[in-house]
């Protein structure tokens, strides 16, 4: 579903939502390719409420100060009103990864299949999920969503919930709560899990491109985007909102998984693209790319005719600001306003 206009007022979106909304619900079973389309309307689990009981998860790396770290975040979900459960093998390690592949899957389908658990915070990022994805069962899930909740590695995770048509939360995970620098990202994240809404706002570019559009919201790190395609967890972007982010990579690398998203048909037929932090290492002095990393993306979408916004507070440098993935957003790129606001 996907309602398109080049209003460059962004009051044409409070109109359109009923609309949308109507088409969502009559036409998502059809939409996207056989593989990944829905089944059902997509299910927003139980919004939190003070008593319910989360879980502390780490699919993904090893953390090296993570009994520290865990300590602070369980505080500060306690402070939410929380009671925090760890799984079994939260502090194992082995190499770089938060223990074994059968650990770290163990302790995920743990959390998934226990209905008293109401929500699943990564503990990081990393690597790891990928390893582990296909292995994991999601009957007990459906029968109980529950909020998951990561970003970064977990991009994985997001999208195979997305398939099972349950939203999912794309926002800050523990590693980061004890940094005051993320504490706006916190809060947001907090708003959404008690209260289902959101909303990111972003000053206007000159490379945006105008437009408003109601759409579901996907995306995620650029690099777990490209590495899941041709897999089972392989994201379908037709008429959806796709949001990107990335960090460590340098301009050509930016450049090579655009062009792989680009071969693959996934920005073809986009209802928008949303641009968070591109946060890139430099280039060799002697062998510049030439362009910038926003040169870079808006010149493979310039056939299209979707709105395109960059700067968004999403990705892994702080403001990192939650939003539901696979939920209905509505996006405004306005000369003076750009907007990504999610409602229940």
């Amino acid at each position: 579903m996907m309602l398109h206009t080049n209003y460059k007022s962004c009051k044409a979106v409070k109109l359109l939502r009923l609309l949308a909304l109507l088409v969502f619900m009559t036409g998502l079973a059809s939409m996207g390719h056989a593989s990944t389309s829905y089944h059902r309307l997509p299910v927003r689990p139980p919004l939190l409420q003070a008593g319910d009981k989360v879980a502390i998860v780490a699919p993904a790396s090893w953390l090296p100060d993570g009994a520290n770290v865990i300590m602070q975040a369980t505080k500060a979900l306690e402070a939410w009103g929380l009671t925090v459960v760890a799984g079994p093998h939260l502090l194992a390690r082995q190499y770089r990864f938060a223990g074994t592949d059968r650990q770290r899957a163990a302790d995920l389908q743990w959390a998934l299949d226990d209905p008293t658990i109401r929500a699943v915070f990564a503990l990081r990022g990393g690597y790891g999920t990928t390893r582990i994805v296909d292995w994991l069962d999601f009957t007990q899930c459906l029968k109980s969503p529950k909020w998951v909740i990561g970003c970064s590695d977990i991009t994985t995770l997001l999208i195979r919930l997305h398939q099972l048509g349950i939203v999912a939360v794309h926002g800050e995970m523990l590693v980061h709560f004890p940094l005051s620098q993320y504490a706006s990202s916190i809060a947001s994240l907090k708003t959404l899990l008690f209260e289902g809404t959101g909303q990111l706002v972003t000053q206007p570019s000159a490379l945006n491109r105008l437009g408003a559009v109601t759409a579901p919201v996907v995306g995620g790190s650029l690099t777990l985007l490209c590495n899941n395609i041709g897999t089972p967890s392989a994201l379908d972007t037709n008429k959806k909102i796709l949001v990107i982010e990335e960090v460590g990579e340098k301009l050509y690398a930016l450049d090579r998984a655009m062009v792989q998203l680009k071969r693959t048909g996934m920005l073809d037929n986009l209802a928008g693209l949303v641009v968070g932090g591109i946060a890139y290492k430099k280039c060799y002095v002697w062998n510049p790319f030439g362009k910038s990393a926003e040169e870079i993306i808006m010149g493979h979408v310039a056939a299209y005719d979707y709105p395109v916004a960059f700067h968004f507070p999403v990705g892994h440098e702080a403001p990192n600001l939650a939003f539901p993935y696979g939920s209905l957003g509505q996006l405004c790129v306005a000369k003076d306003k750009v907007s990504l606001v999610f409602g229940q």
